[in-house]
């Protein structure tokens, strides 16, 4: 499905970007960044911004119970919010 009119982006393409680790996008301007385009009418943020809550949630949902604290998933998660 596109997501962004003005760059031609599809969800597909924003999930392609989303990599576990410290250099994942955390904000719909660094997904733009990460896809080599930048924010035109800006209609797609919230869009983007919902890819990226489903995404870090299901990627904290399978760390596993013993992470606790040393979790960086769920660091970023809490910082998103």
């Amino acid at each position: 499905m596109i997501v962004c009119s003005c760059n031609v982006l599809s969800d597909g393409q924003v999930r392609a970007c989303l990599n576990p680790g410290p250099g994942c996008p955390r904000t719909p301007a660094q997904v733009y960044a990460c896809l080599g385009c930048s924010p035109k009418c800006g209609r797609c943020a919230r869009t983007i911004r919902g890819i990226l809550d489903r995404a870090l949630s299901e990627a904290h949902a399978a760390c596993s119970t013993t992470c606790g604290t040393a979790c960086t998933l769920k660091a970023l998660t809490e910082e998103a919010a």
